[in-house]
């Protein structure tokens, strides 16, 4: 049977495969529509079992928040010319509301499947490297960012006395900002009380080394690994950091007058960002 070009143009369109592929499909599959659709899918599976073992360094974060949870999703691929691919966006934004419509928690067979539809299209390897999925209540908040393209993002969780309170435009700014503020700070911890004992006990016998050569009585060396300590703790810990939109208060004085002119308390319970190729921070 003889192959047309809108033979060939008809199935690329349905499958999303290269013109040459759905071309030698419809050859082999003597001009039956359907069968050469099947072959493209086994060739496509071939494809993805060839590519399984390629390292997949680059990719991009993914978020989405809705009135009961908050989805971030790491999907990589092998070159940074595929992660800004229109395809690729689209893949990891469908991966995302996915999740939320279908309740998943973390990676599984459907979601695979939908990578590797790509993967047979593309041809190039990719795997969603992680999920967070964070539960939203009745009194919870979350805002979001996403930095450039996808190489970071963030999602800060929020709960209220007044949960009215995260309707207003002042509150959604601040929350918006907050988000912002992980981006470009990448906090290691909360708060003060939320580090390791063991990193206090490190970091203070550090200063004291560092404070002993000063000459110093004891009780004024005290005061200097305090005041060490309470400046490393500042530039680590997001509550004590100073707020990306006015360095004259941190964001946790920040925090109290925003609920406070809210006519609520305001609360900051985690935080979360993944980096595209990097470990993550939640805390």
């Amino acid at each position: 049977m003889a192959i047309t070009a809108e033979d060939v143009k008809r199935l690329r369109e349905v499958t999303g495969a290269g013109m040459m592929d759905c071309k030698k499909a419809l050859i082999k599959a003597d001009g039956d529509f359907d069968a050469a659709d099947k072959i493209l899918k086994e060739m496509g599976l071939a494809a993805v079992a060839k590519r399984v073992d390629r390292a997949t360094n680059n990719g991009r974060i993914f978020v989405k928040v809705t009135a009961d949870k908050a989805v971030l999703v790491e999907l990589s691929c092998e070159t940074d010319f595929v992660s800004g691919n229109e395809e690729f966006a689209k893949l990891g934004n469908n991966i995302c509301d996915v999740i939320v419509e279908k309740g998943y928690t973390e990676i599984n067979d459907e979601l695979v499947a939908m990578v590797n539809e790509l993967i047979s299209i593309i041809k190039e390897n990719m795997a969603i490297k992680r999920v967070l999925v964070l539960p939203l209540d009745a009194n919870s908040f979350a805002s979001s960012y996403i930095h450039g393209e996808g190489s970071l993002g963030v999602i800060v969780v929020f709960k209220s006395d007044k949960p009215e309170m995260f309707a207003t435009d002042a509150v959604k700014e601040f929350a918006n900002d907050c988000a912002l503020h992980v981006a470009a700070f990448t906090p290691s911890y909360l708060k003060a009380s939320s580090v390791d004992a063991s990193y206090i006990e490190e970091q203070s016998e550090i200063f004291k080394a560092q404070a002993a050569n000063l000459d110093k009585p004891a009780k004024v060396i005290e005061g200097i690994v305090k005041g060490k300590l309470n400046k490393h703790l500042s530039e680590i810990c997001f509550l004590q950091q100073p707020f990306v939109k006015d360095d004259s208060m941190s964001v946790e004085k920040k925090l109290e007058q925003v609920g406070k002119e809210a006519g609520g308390k305001l609360e900051i319970v985690s935080y979360t960002f993944f980096r595209a190729g990097a470990a993550s921070c939640a805390n």
